[in-house]
Parts: structure tokens; sequence; C-alpha cells
């Protein structure tokens, strides 16, 4: 119940009409108490009307809403004598309306203009008098304290906001990600299968590209599902486990005639996440392989180091391009190396080819 009534009254839509609620009371108050103890009734009691006539004056200007309430704390400064203390509390009404409206980071019209009427009372009016002072003094605190909360609960806004929009904008990075690794390797291995089929067994060609068919499909259709929902979990149905990569990864190379020599060090280490990435990382280099490289033989090595895990692939390929252009698998393989602070690099194979080494450190056990 506390929660919800501080987050009520900090929405700045609320905190107007609250200040300006707390300034008629106030006002009220003043005009009440003047008119049943001043002694000069018809000099001093008129001052606390300057209040509520600057306040509907402002309305109508609303640029220099602040000025026009600073000039008239001035005013109901000057007149807070001793014969009319009860004007106080317009003057810090007024202190406070002028500070709590003006636009300034550091506003301080309303402050300067409660002092210049207590400096003119002091000097010209009724001699050493600290209650116009003291009233500016109320009147600058509590406008402090409300524009302090005013702004916290907007940067508070801002922020959730901001964070909402870079949740969202993960989600869909992970999402592109996913689609292009788990999508786009069933669609190149459909795609390796039908070049050779042309060439030999098509009914065995035709019968590898459907079921590559259906896995691409369940797979996106789990992917259609947490777009649908982002707060669903985004799985899919490739197993993260490193034996899979020769168990599934390798076997459209193979069946397109290229040598795939897969070593995974079993004492690893790697954990849920650092086993998925390694996985994703030699889909995409493989499919890589599949659609560029020319390549005859393969390999992929998974070695356990020293407070870390390498993954290799390398080809006989015609290697990487003279200018390496990052394109979205790419992307995705240093978005999620990276995400692991782990390295990255594509180079150049001795003896020709491309190489593809990974790096991401491992917490012993």
């Amino acid at each position: 119940m506390k929660i919800a009534w501080t987050r009520w009254l900090n929405e700045p839509a609320r905190q107007r009409p609250i200040a300006y609620g707390a300034v008629a009371v106030a006002v009220t108050i003043s005009a009440v108490y003047g008119a049943a103890t001043a002694t000069m009734l018809g000099y001093f009691t008129w001052v606390w009307l300057i209040a509520p006539i600057a306040v509907v004056i402002s309305r109508f200007i609303p640029s220099k809403r602040w000025l026009i309430l600073a000039i008239a704390a001035s005013v109901v400064a000057y007149c807070n004598t001793t014969e009319a203390v009860y004007l106080v509390w317009c003057v810090a009404a007024l202190v406070f309306l002028s500070l709590f409206e003006d636009p300034a980071p550091r506003p301080f019209a309303g402050w300067m203009a409660g002092v210049l009427g207590w400096f003119a009372t002091t000097v010209i009016v009724d001699g050493p008098n600290l209650v116009p002072l003291f009233a500016t003094l109320v009147g600058w605190v509590a406008a402090t304290i409300l524009r302090g909360r005013v702004r916290n609960a907007v940067l508070a806004a801002e922020t959730d906001e901001l964070r909402t929009q870079a949740t969202w904008l993960e989600q869909r990075t992970n999402l592109a990600r996913e689609l292009h690794d788990v999508v786009g390797h069933h669609v190149t291995a459909m795609v390796v299968q039908a070049e050779a089929g042309q060439v030999a067994e098509p009914e065995a060609a035709l019968r590898r590209i459907a079921d590559a068919g259906r896995t691409a499909l369940q797979e996106l259709d789990a992917l259609v599902v947490h777009l649908r929902d982002p707060n669903a979990p985004l799985s899919v149905s490739a197993p993260p486990r490193l034996s899979d990569i020769d168990e599934l990864l390798a076997v459209p190379l193979r069946q397109n005639g290229v040598d795939v020599t897969v070593e995974i060090d079993p004492a690893h280490g790697l954990d849920e996440i650092g086993t998925l990435t390694l996985y994703r990382v030699a889909q995409e280099a493989l499919t890589n392989v599949a659609r560029h490289a020319g390549a005859r033989s393969v390999w992929v090595e998974v070695q356990r180091l020293t407070g870390q895990v390498r993954l290799r692939v390398s080809d006989d390929g015609i290697g990487p391009p003279a200018a390496v252009e990052r394109g979205t698998g790419l992307l995705g393989i240093n978005e999620r190396v990276t995400a692991l602070n782990g390295t990255f690099e594509l180079a150049r194979r001795p003896g020709g080819g491309a190489m593809i080494d990974v790096l991401i450190p491992v917490v012993p056990a």
C-alpha cells in the first residue's frame, strides 16, 4: 500500500495539482489568520490577494509563470512586516511555486525575489525582521524536494522505457541469430543434397531433403512461437551437445563427398551455454564451408586449454577473401563469442583454405 501511494505521488502529472492545492491551503490559512488578527485592517489584509491574482495571471502567460510568481513573492515579502506576519505562508507559497514552475535546471528567481522582499522590509519598512527570510527558506526547501521527486520520477520512467527497448532489441538480435544459424543451416543442407541428387542417387537425395525440411519447419515453428510471445523460451530442436557436430552437422558435407574429421576433447568442461555457443559456431562454420569453400576436407577440433576451450574449424578450400566482409553469419559468431568474453578470428589456413579459431574462457569446476 505504501509503495502504491509513493508511486501515485511521484507521477509527474499529479505533482502540479498537488502543489497548487498546497498553495491554496497556505493562502487560505494566511487570509483567515490575517483577517482575525491584523491590527491594521484595510492596509495589510488585502495583500494575501496578490497570491491568487498572480496565479490567475500566470495561467494566461505560462512561459513567464515563474517570473510572475517571483515578483508576487517579492511584493508579499515586502509587506510581511511585524504587523502582518500572517503573510509568511503566502511568501513561502509564492516562492515555492516560482521555483517549481521555473524551467531552468537551477532556478533562482523565486529565491532571489523572496530575499529582495525581505531585504526591503528590513531596510525600508520594519527594521530587523527574519520572518520573510524564513518563509523564503521554507518555499525553497519545499520546491527543491518536489523538483527532485519529479525529476527522479521522470528519470525512472525513461529508464524503464530504455530497459524495455534494450530487452526488445536483445530478443530481436537473438531471434535473428537463431533464424540465420538454425534455418540457414538446414536450407543449405537441402541445397547441397539437391545438387548431389542431380549427379547420383536422386531418390536418396530427395529423402534427405525432406528430412532436412521437416527439421527446419520444426525449428522455425519454435522461433515463431518466441516471436509471438517474447516471454516464451527461445529453444530449437537441435540439442546442445558437441557430439552432434559429428553426428548431425557434418552429415550433409559427407553426403556431398567432403571428408569431415571431428575431434572433441571429452573433458572440455563447458556448461550448457558454452556448449550451445560452440555448437552454433561450428554450425555456421560448416554451413559456410558448404556454401563457399569448395573444400575436399574439413577439420573440427575442440580442445581444452588452461582456463579456455578452443574450437577450430579449418578446411582446404579456396580460403577467405582478401577483404573479409562480416555478414550476418560472422556477426552472429562474434556476438555469441563476445557474450562469453571470448575471442574469434577468421584467418587463412597454413597450406591453403580458411580457419575459424574461437577461444572462450572456462571456469574450473
